[in-house]
């Protein structure tokens, strides 16, 4: 997982509330369990205008014009705002795969759905929360939207938003440790114990 400590980008302005899961990734994209490959079917059913599969060329189906992500001044964006409830429906983890893989570092909302909001920080996303004056003030932002996770702090409009994270969450996401990342960095200590293990119970 790469490490994340701040971010300066373009904000793609998602302005719907309860946007559940299927609408991130529908269910017909969820056989693969492999993490890369679901950012061009994100948002599928509002991207496209034709009904998705998988195995289609997305370069030669018809897209939506009037979707956020397919508007040229959002291509490339980082960072996503949305409305309430954002991530809810089914716990699926392919939801933050494909916002991930689709090149989202950032969502910001005023609430998320509780399982999804753990699943983004165990995937390198950060998800932030603003109450909902601030996101209108964050929507009509026409410049581009910097993070500082360090500060805990989202500067937009010559105006500085602070933000609450868990500080164990915060120091996995700076040093770039998932679930794997953070067992390894006692990788010595569980080979110390695997070797004593063994001579103590040397018949196993």
């Amino acid at each position: 997982m790469q490490a994340f400590k701040t971010l300066t980008s373009i904000a793609a302005p998602l302005d719907r509330a309860n946007v559940d899961t299927d609408a991130i990734i529908p269910k017909q994209f969820l056989k693969s369990i492999k993490r890369s490959g679901f950012g061009p079917n994100l948002f599928d059913e509002w991207r496209y205008l034709d009904a998705g599969e998988v195995g289609m060329d997305n370069s030669k189906r018809p897209i939506n014009q009037d979707f956020v992500l397919n508007k040229p001044e959002y291509q490339g964006a980082k960072i996503l705002l949305a409305r309430e409830n954002f991530g809810c429906g089914s716990s699926r983890e392919h939801a933050p795969w494909a916002l991930e893989d689709y090149g989202f570092k950032v969502i910001i909302a005023p609430s998320f759905a509780d399982i999804f909001y753990n699943n983004c920080f165990k995937n390198g996303i950060l998800p932030i929360v603003q109450d909902n004056q601030i996101m209108d003030e964050l929507f009509a932002t026409k410049g581009e939207i910097s993070i500082d996770l360090e500060n805990q702090s989202v500067n937009a409009n010559g105006k500085t938003h602070t933000f609450e994270v868990d500080a164990e969450r915060k120091r996995r996401l700076i040093n770039g440790l998932d679930d794997i990342g953070l067992t390894l960095q006692y990788s010595q200590e569980i080979k110390t114990f695997e070797k004593a293990y063994f001579e103590t119970y040397s018949w196993l």
